[in-house]
């Protein structure tokens, strides 16, 4: 399979290289910095910038995917200029590649495109799955813009499958990487109270969902990437303690959290009970389901 990737230098994107590299698939990136990804990936990279024009014909032609994971990072200070420009990479970065997936005269058959749990917004602790209504905050809003403008690819026959991650638990970045450090030095534990959920999953169970995707052609529309059984901050903090032998009793205040973050703090303190139930009911078999045994690996790799 010829695969054409944006974003790939992120969290996600190494691990995917990596996987379809692994199995024989050619593989190009999109990127602003191709040498450095390039260098940093070692396959071949092609300059676009998202925001500026469409993505690269050259890059699109005679491929059999894409995949879309490109955009400016949620896990900041939401400013007003931030939230413009988290906005914009979606709205504008995606429409800008389906553009140049337009242009094209062979098209790639399928576009695999990320999205996140924050679709939904705030919903306590019903369990949701792909069917539940978008949400209304901020992150709620980016993700149906983002997700219309990919699905727009089917209008020139794609299969497009949006990917709407969760947690992903890899001690190199990411959340995991961040929560690493107060726990490790025994001051970690529950956030707000502790009752919200994590859609939590592990990198390589976020990378077979891609891989899914990729190949199965009966994948369609949006499908929840999180492990089969999110746990709530409380659990979580708990199952993490174990994993590093340190406590993790230490509450984290909602108050706190809102003073460093702002609003992007509600990422956090809200939390959405996500569940795989398109992924399950293809048959899909997760790697790391449980909690504990998932911590582990991702500490260990």
């Amino acid at each position: 399979m010829k695969v054409t990737i944006t974003g790939a230098t992120g969290l996600i994107g190494p691990k995917l290289v990596a996987a379809l590299t692994a199995r024989g698939d050619e593989v190009t990136v999109l990127s602003r910095s191709p040498d450095r990804a390039r260098s940093a990936l070692g396959v071949d990279a092609q300059r676009w910038d998202l925001l500026a024009q469409p993505a690269p014909v050259a890059a699109l032609e005679g491929r059999d995917a894409v995949v879309h994971l490109a955009g400016e990072p949620v896990a900041q200070r939401w400013s007003d200029a931030v939230k413009r420009a988290i906005m914009a990479s979606r709205e504008t970065g995606t429409r800008n590649l389906v553009a140049g997936i337009e242009q094209a005269a062979a098209r790639p058959a399928v576009l695999v495109s990320s999205s996140a749990v924050g679709y939904y917004g705030k919903h306590g602790d019903e369990r949701l799955d792909e069917s539940a209504a978008a949400g209304d905050d901020f992150l709620a809003r980016v993700c149906v813009v983002w997700e219309r403008e990919a699905l727009a690819a089917r209008d020139l026959g794609l299969r497009v499958v949006t990917i709407r991650t969760g947690v992903v638990l890899d001690a190199g970045g990411g959340a995991l990487k961040t929560m690493l450090p107060p726990f490790r030095a025994g001051v970690g534990g529950p956030v707000a109270g502790g009752r919200q959920y994590i859609p939590w999953i592990h990198v390589d169970d976020i990378v077979g969902l891609y891989l899914a995707a990729l190949d199965d052609g009966s994948w369609s529309g949006a499908v929840n990437g999180s492990a089969p059984e999110p746990v709530t901050n409380r659990d979580f903090s708990k199952a993490l303690g174990r994993a590093l032998h340190r406590p993790a009793i230490a509450p984290v205040p909602a108050l706190a959290l809102r003073a460093l973050y702002g609003e992007m703090a509600e990422i956090v303190t809200e939390g959405q009970r996500a569940v795989p139930a398109r992924a399950l009911s293809a048959g899909h078999a997760f790697a790391h389901p449980d909690l504990d045994e998932a911590l582990a690996s991702a500490l260990a790799a």
